[in-house]
């Protein structure tokens, strides 16, 4: 099932953003209670609830970074046709170090951007993927809306973001 969160804009660096994406996080509990991770970037936060499934490694584990820390990742879902794409991407030079699905989207958008990536991808998915360099924010839902995917605006040039209703409440961004 897995749980993402995050905060993008000016409020992400303030001292209390990571606090509240912990909260959000603490809230999702049930749906990834294999790890947490959060990670901090120039601008954004962003934070996952972890159930294992392609990869039981701590390779697959969440927000997901590139090598360079550039693109970075939170997922939820599947990606069914990953290891079509994963094959493709080889053949392009990119290498992985983990077996998840998560990776390929890091690779995909690297190699093909959002759209080219998104077209690509078959399963049940709910992504935010953050683009350090461009400091931009892609947050992406399949095409069904299977997974589920919330924001709002905290404030203007603000985006937080999460699975459910119930992890903004406990962040204190809803009523």
């Amino acid at each position: 099932m897995c749980g993402i969160a995050g905060w993008v804009g000016p409020g992400s660096e303030s001292p209390d953003a990571r606090d509240r994406i912990h909260r959000m996080l603490g809230s999702m509990r049930r749906r990834g209670p294999d790890a947490e991770g959060v990670e901090t970037f120039p601008g954004a936060v962003l934070g996952h609830r972890r159930l294992a499934i392609f990869d039981l490694s701590e390779a697959g584990r969440q927000p997901m970074t590139t090598a360079d820390r550039s693109v970075s990742v939170v997922f939820n879902g599947a990606i069914y046709n990953f290891r079509d794409l994963r094959q493709s991407l080889r053949a392009t030079g990119e290498t992985f170090r983990s077996n998840s699905d998560t990776e390929v989207l890091l690779a995909g958008y690297r190699q093909w951007g959002i759209s080219g990536l998104v077209g690509r991808l078959r399963g049940m998915f709910a992504f935010a993927l953050w683009d350090a360099k461009r400091r931009r924010l892609q947050l992406v839902r399949d095409r069904l809306g299977v997974k589920p995917l919330l924001y709002v605006e905290p404030a203007p040039g603000e985006l937080a973001f999460a699975s459910t209703a119930e992890a903004l409440r406990a962040a204190g961004l809803t009523g």
